[in-house]
């Protein structure tokens, strides 16, 4: 149950934090899904502990779980760009 609850909240994290960080792109899509997911992971572990809260990956949805999720998957993907834009150079 919780893998499911995981999914649908990192999918949707995903998506806004790519909307709020401006990478929003035709290719970038499954990288996003990926980050999302990633990020509530990341949340789970590291992010609930410190606002309080349950986390996302206790199957368990509330605004705590949801914010640390979006800030997780910001995080993620803000890691990511920033080695992709290395790479670039």
């Amino acid at each position: 149950m919780f893998f499911i609850v995981v999914l649908i909240v990192g999918c949707a994290m995903g998506w806004l934090a790519s909307l709020v960080t401006q990478t929003e792109g035709p290719q970038d899509t499954v990288l996003n899904v990926i980050v999302g997911i990633a990020g509530a992971f990341v949340a789970g572990f590291l992010i609930s502990p410190l606002i309080g809260g349950a986390p996302a990956t206790g199957g368990t949805i509330d605004a705590l779980s949801l914010i640390s999720a979006f800030v997780g998957a910001i995080v993620v993907l803000g890691i990511i760009y920033l080695f992709r834009r290395r790479a670039m150079r």
